[in-house]
């Protein structure tokens, strides 16, 4: 039996981020904290195995601090805007690679327009710009768009010996 790919989405809650993942077997949503995004969990109501997220993650200013301060994997932040072109080009390499490491890295997108103090925070002025995260702290920064090729070895780099080449 496959493991069916949870469908991910950014709750908008004052106090709690998180991120809710619905089970491909039985449709049940399952809250995911932010620090378990990079695991494989399982559904609350069959036990079903829980895929790992596979996809970027919008976020929040509550769920980017709660993501990057307890990942144990790397975790790239993608600052974008949607009326930016670049962004927009970068948005598809963007996904795949999340795809790509599910398990193995976190993406988190963070919407700039949305969250400027955010962006402000990390001293981002031009978008897209990329951040990799990796114990809690910025390991990496890059603005303009890149291919997935060079995305990926951003995220190697940052992780060492603990990402698989």
């Amino acid at each position: 039996m496959a493991i069916a790919l949870p469908t991910l989405k950014a709750e908008r809650t004052i106090n709690v981020a998180s991120i809710v993942s619905v089970c491909g077997s039985c449709g049940t949503k399952n809250r995911i904290p932010g620090r378990h995004l990079a695991d494989t969990g399982r559904c609350g109501n069959c036990k079903a195995a829980l895929a790992p997220a596979g996809e970027p993650v919008e976020s929040d200013e509550a769920l980017f601090d709660e993501v990057v301060q307890s990942a144990k994997v790397p975790v790239l932040v993608d600052f974008w805007a949607s009326w930016c072109g670049p962004c927009r080009m970068a948005a598809p390499e963007v996904h795949a690679l999340a795809n790509e490491l599910r398990g193995q890295a976190l993406v988190l997108k963070v919407d700039t327009d949305a969250h400027p103090r955010l962006a402000a925070r990390f001293g981002v002025q031009s978008i897209p710009n990329f951040i990799v995260f990796q114990d809690g702290q910025p390991a990496l920064q890059r603005a303009g768009a890149a291919p997935r090729s060079e995305m990926r070895r951003w995220l190697t780099e940052a992780a060492g010996s603990r990402m698989a080449p």
